[in-house]
């Protein structure tokens, strides 16, 4: 790519930016109602991370079509590593863990296998991905997660490591299945 090519694109980026501040402070002036400034922030959210969909999207697009990766309607993606034996959880269960968290980049933000202890939740209580991803493993069994922004954490970012609208990977690996008191 020439030099005057990655000026111009840097001069077009800096112009997107620049209007996205300008358009942000002209909604800053806006009335203080609690919704308004909860929907202000998701448009600023969305119009700032859409590189990070795209790159998720894309990402995902050319995982779907690697040996073994199965894809489900929702658009959750996954891969077999070892089955399991046993109850799959239900939605009321809780479920202990160990598993590992990347962007697509490869970069770990989330790891109980670093911290040397398995994760216990209830499978009602977390991103709809690992939800619907953990439902039909089985105790013993291994899964990656492939995630679509959607079923993670969608244009909310739950922290500086994870950009909002990122899809996202997951290592999980299930260890045990503690029913409910409902049996569901």
């Amino acid at each position: 790519m020439g030099l005057a090519m990655r000026y111009s694109r840097r001069w077009l980026r800096s112009g997107a930016i620049l209007c996205l501040g300008a358009a942000v402070l002209t909604l800053n002036g806006c009335g203080d109602d609690p919704e308004e400034e909860r929907f202000r922030q998701e448009l600023v959210d969305k119009a700032l991370n859409d590189d990070t969909r795209r790159a998720g999207d894309a990402f995902l697009e050319e995982n779907a079509s690697k040996p073994g990766v199965q894809v489900k309607p929702s658009g959750l993606q996954y891969k077999v590593l070892r089955e399991g034996e046993g109850a799959s959880p239900g939605p009321q269960d809780v479920v202990v863990v160990h598993y590992e968290g990347t962007n697509i980049d490869g970069e770990v933000f989330d790891s109980s296998y670093k911290r040397g202890e398995p994760a216990r939740f209830p499978l009602n209580q977390v991103i709809r991905g690992w939800t619907e991803g953990l439902m039909d493993m089985k105790p013993g069994g291994e899964r990656m997660l492939y995630l679509p922004a959607d079923l993670a954490y969608g244009a909310r970012s739950p922290s500086p490591a994870i950009p909002a609208n990122s899809a996202l990977i997951f290592k999980v690996e299930l260890l045990e299945v503690q029913k409910s008191a409902t049996g569901e």
